[in-house]
């Protein structure tokens, strides 16, 4: 009977003829959740948290309808549709995306960017200037050497780096404590005497004051730095093209938070549901994470701009193999294990060599326009066809 608790509100409401829905919003939510949880018997949990992490000792329960299975979204358009393409410049490791969704793929390809000239310039820093590793471990996230050496990475590059840079940290709190730090250290200070800085809060209109006031500071010329959280709000969906962004740094291995409660269900239902090890799909979701950030700042054949990794994570092999291909094809091996200097020296030779001029055509060496030909030759030499 659950199940039809919603149609019944919503009937029992036009019968009365209520036209002030305000004041039954509460128990439209609870007919709602009813509904839901009676629709639903298989990849949903009903998640209970009996206080907020943050204040343990006040009691605050807050009850969640959480789904931990995507296919469940996707299947009425598998059913509905005879023919479906999925793309996406992020979708890496791709053969990852069958499981989670629950389907067997027709075919899979990958294929490389096609721009007029070599434009993207990832890097993955390892260590400081000091040669100190660098990484939001959480065993080494605190340690104020590693907050030093991330504010002097973000200094030099501020003072290098025309136009607009944009930082991503792993969470709202990490990113509150390093900038917090920075500040006591004067490192902030020094960044502002190059940039202005402006950060990203959990309120929408804060966010969108900031955003609208750094594209200002850089239609100036001045530039400016804009502090923000891989998952948040600016992280999906809003493009830094052209001289929004020209440089971006993602300050560790965006991880998500591995004791919540709602991601622990998570990874118990696809572990006995999909066999997805819990370690896989951690690390898929990070660096595709990451590869969602990064991508922010190519927007064009025209654009350009650099990428710096800064973990020392992402120099292992089983991590950085997890990235989308078109960064791994620019991803040369001498920018693979970089202290602060060697990125500075990178980051300069690259902004050099984009200000010189070339071919916006498109008619040199680099081929811009796939032709049908071009799409088949590189198909026989893609991926396995499933």
């Amino acid at each position: 009977m659950l199940k039809f608790c919603y149609d019944h509100l919503h009937s029992l409401m036009l019968t009365l003829e209520i036209t002030n829905t305000d004041e039954f919003m509460h128990i439209q939510t609870v007919c709602d959740f009813a509904t839901l949880v009676s629709t639903y018997a298989r990849g949903f949990s009903i998640i209970i948290k009996p206080y907020d992490e943050r204040m343990p000792t006040i009691p605050d329960p807050v009850q969640q309808l959480s789904c931990h299975d995507a296919s469940l979204a996707i299947k009425p358009v598998f059913d509905r549709f005879q023919s479906v393409i999925s793309t996406s410049g992020t979708l890496s490791p791709i053969d990852l995306y069958p499981r989670l969704l629950n389907f067997s793929p027709v075919i899979s390809r990958s294929f490389t960017m096609s721009l007029t000239r070599d434009c993207i310039c990832p890097m993955v820093l390892t260590r400081g200037s000091d040669q100190l590793p660098v990484s939001t471990k959480f065993d080494m996230r605190s340690d104020p050497r590693v907050v030093r050496n991330y504010g002097r990475l973000l200094l030099e590059m501020v003072a290098a780096v025309p136009d607009g840079i944009v930082c991503f940290f792993v969470s709202y709190s990490y990113m509150d404590g390093i900038v917090n730090s920075w500040n006591e250290m004067g490192i902030l200070q020094d960044v502002m005497q190059h940039k202005l800085v402006f950060i990203e809060t959990q309120d929408v209109v804060e966010t969108t004051l900031a955003l609208d006031n750094y594209r200002k500071a850089c239609d100036c010329g001045t530039g400016a730095v804009f502090f923000s959280v891989a998952r948040g709000k600016v992280a999906e969906g809003i493009d830094f093209d052209r001289h929004y962004g020209r440089l971006v740094i993602v300050f560790g291995v965006p991880f998500q938070y591995t004791f919540s409660r709602i991601l622990l269900a998570r990874l118990e239902y696809l572990r006995e549901t999909f066999q997805i090890k819990e370690g896989d799909f951690l690390t898929f979701y990070a660096l595709r994470q990451a590869a969602q950030c990064v991508g922010q700042v190519i927007r064009s054949k025209a654009d350009y701009g650099m990428m710096i990794f800064a973990d020392k994570r992402y120099s292992r092999h089983d991590k950085r193999s997890k990235l989308p291909g078109w960064i791994l094809s620019n991803l040369h091996e001498v920018h693979l294990n970089l202290s602060t200097d060697m990125a500075l020296h990178i980051a300069r030779e690259f902004l050099r060599r984009m200000a010189q001029p070339y071919d916006k055509t498109g008619c040199g060496s680099k081929k811009t326009l796939l032709s049908e030909e071009d799409v088949m030759k590189m198909s026989e030499g893609a991926m396995d066809t499933y």
